[in-house]
């Protein structure tokens, strides 16, 4: 199961108390943001939760898995996410006791109950950043 952009929308709807039209605006604004900063190479740190680069790789000689052939990759640029430990502090607490020996998950565990530390931590900053606009 997937996590979509429809679901976060009526995350924001129903938690925050926006309309439908006024969540999706303001999911679609975010993730502009997000894009518009990416796109001009700059990072995204999101406290608590991670951040977002552009790195840029050089052409490298890699292999075609079918044949075993050498070939040229070009040079690009790729989009890299490193979270933060918070999250992944959050992921190993709320989720690490269903993953047995062997590294199989069984799903029908539920997670373990407890606000996560990367939502408390976004959310304090976001509320300081507030406090500090006001001031």
């Amino acid at each position: 199961m997937s996590l979509t952009k429809a679901d976060i929308v009526e995350r924001v709807y129903k938690e925050a108390g926006f309309s439908k039209k006024e969540a999706a605006d303001l999911v679609d604004l975010v993730f502009k943001v997000i894009k518009d900063t990416l796109a001009r190479g700059e990072k995204v740190k999101i406290s608590g939760f991670g951040n977002f680069s552009i790195r840029d790789k050089a052409t490298r000689v890699g292999r075609n898995p079918q044949t075993g052939e050498a070939m040229e990759i070009s040079a690009r640029r790729v989009l890299t996410f490193k979270p933060s430990q918070v999250l992944k502090e959050d992921v190993t607490q709320r989720f690490g006791h269903r993953i047995d020996d062997k590294g199989k998950e069984d799903t029908s565990l539920a997670p373990k109950e407890g606000t996560p530390k990367a939502l408390s931590s976004f959310l304090n900053n976001v509320d300081e950043s507030l406090d500090s606009m006001e001031d």
